[in-house]
């Protein structure tokens, strides 16, 4: 392995030197992501300016094997840009240009580093947005969101990343060149544009990403339902969508989240409900109000003790402001937490959400629970404080569990946030040792040397194992296959 030293002396002469940072002080603000839970300082971090320096950069750590972890805005909650201590941290948030806007076509052309709601901005102009928008869309890139696959609140009706973007450019770990997919509706060949999403920065580095544009509705409405019970909320979100209704956002908070974005923002929520469910639809006026009435219709049937409807856009701004500070507004009330995410069938939520609760009774910790309840994708906060000698190990213990069981329902361990560290547990859960043992082949037919992230989103078959956790279908691996891993 390169001694430091003399690490930061090549990387220097690859790049200007303030792209390069070496010193413990400048290291630390990026010891951790979103998921502060675990920390690691990098051995250095590198802030290339253009395509061509993130190219020599692979290109010299894969000659000198070097681990390479790549890293957008930091705004990821699984720990999957969390650094090597024996490598490089290559961040990309400087290669922040808008390439081009195609309204013709209904494109947009950007480097990994432009932040997900500039996007919009860029394209409102020509009547055109955007349409993933996870709640961190103030901050979070268009290179992270892909690597997760992020989702956010619109995503039931217009789908997560991947349905959004046309093409991508990526380097391999050795720093070659790959063009998948383009500006049209499909491309030619393997679809290797579909596998770079949510692959964590294990397969590639995009250095350029080609997304759909949409056209700006012409009219969106949301209403507001108040539940006296948790359950009746979840069974609600079932009913909307049974009624035919595909709204472009149905989210659900309960009361402890409720309380927080209130104490926050001072939003307007009803702080006496068990839950509340915001749904949006949007498209052309005369169809808006008819689903309008109809979502109305529903959620009263289904149990709703009052509605309430956005009487304009400042109000409906509003309503979506207090979804999207959920996270911070309960990291208000608490020392820390720790954000979970999995997804389950819609017809499930109900029940989960109940063992979720005895769950957190179980483990004697709080949970608030804020999610996109259309997609049925969860997001259970676990609140504790990490200054407290065996909270955390108890809170992994809690979200091992919570993940376990969405798996039992049909479920998965992630909708959007990725494995990164947090979830290799999980994924022994989820996968046989048959299909974990192709996933690794696939990363070895991307990075043979395994420098791209590495120890992330693949657990290796060996954890599984001692977990207790390895399950196959259709007989065990043997000992020289598990020995690859």
């Amino acid at each position: 392995m390169t001694t430091n030293c003399a690490l930061v002396r090549a990387l220097r002469r690859l790049l200007p030197r303030d792209a390069v940072l070496a010193e413990p002080e400048e290291l630390k603000p990026y010891e951790c992501d979103g998921l502060s839970a675990y920390r690691r300082l990098p051995q250095v971090v590198v802030l290339p300016y253009t395509a061509e320096q993130v190219q020599a950069v692979l290109a010299w750590c894969y000659a000198h094997d070097v681990p390479v972890v790549a890293r957008g805005a930091g705004t990821g909650l699984s720990g999957g840009s969390l650094p090597q201590e024996n490598g490089v941290l290559l961040c990309l948030g400087r290669l922040n240009r808008i390439l081009a806007i195609d309204p013709a076509n209904r494109t947009a052309c950007l480097q990994p580093g432009v932040c997900n709601l500039a996007i919009s901005q860029a394209a409102r102009p020509y009547g055109l947005y955007y349409a993933p928008d996870p709640s961190s869309q103030i901050a979070c890139t268009i290179g992270g969101n892909v690597a997760e696959n992020a989702g956010g609140i619109h995503c039931l009706k217009y789908g997560l990343t991947v349905n959004n973007v046309l093409g991508l450019v990526f380097l391999t770990a050795a720093g070659e060149e790959i063009r998948v997919g383009g500006s049209g509706l499909d491309g030619p060949g393997l679809d290797i544009l579909a596998m770079l999403h949510g692959s964590e920065g294990l397969l590639g580095i995009l250095t350029e990403v080609t997304v759909r544009l949409l056209p700006l509705p012409e009219a969106a409405r949301v209403l507001m339902a108040a539940f006296d019970s948790v359950t009746q909320a979840a069974e609600a979100v079932g009913a909307v969508i049974r009624a035919g209704l595909i709204p472009a956002g149905l989210e659900m908070m309960d009361k402890v989240t409720i309380k927080g974005v209130e104490d926050f923002l001072q939003v307007h929520y009803p702080q006496e409900a068990e839950a509340i469910l915001l749904c949006e639809v949007d498209g052309f006026a005369a169809q808006v109000e008819e689903e309008l009435a109809l979502a109305r219709e529903v959620l009263v049937a289904s149990g709703a003790c009052e509605v309430w409807v956005a009487s304009d856009e400042t109000e409906r701004q509003r309503f979506w402001a207090g979804r999207k500070a959920a996270f911070p507004a309960i990291g208000r009330i608490t020392p820390d937490y720790y954000c979970m995410d999995g997804t389950i069938p819609r017809g499930r939520l109900a029940e989960v959400l109940a063992g979720i609760a005895q769950l957190s009774q179980k483990y004697g910790l709080r949970v608030a629970n804020v999610f996109h309840a259309g997609d049925g994708n969860l997001h259970p906060l676990i609140m504790y404080d990490a200054a407290v000698p065996g909270e955390l190990e108890r809170v992994e213990r809690l979200g091992d569990e919570i993940l376990a069981l969405c798996v039992q329902v049909g479920g998965a361990i992630t909708g959007e946030h990725g494995v990164g560290v947090e979830k290799l547990n999980g994924m022994c859960y989820q996968f046989t040792l048959k299909e974990l043992a192709q996933f690794h082949a696939v990363k070895r037919a991307f990075d043979p040397k395994g420098l791209l992230n590495p120890g992330k989103a693949i657990p290796t078959l060996a954890r599984c194992i001692e977990l207790g956790r390895a399950h196959v279908r259709g007989g065990q691996l043997g000992h020289p296959e598990l020995e690859r891993f």
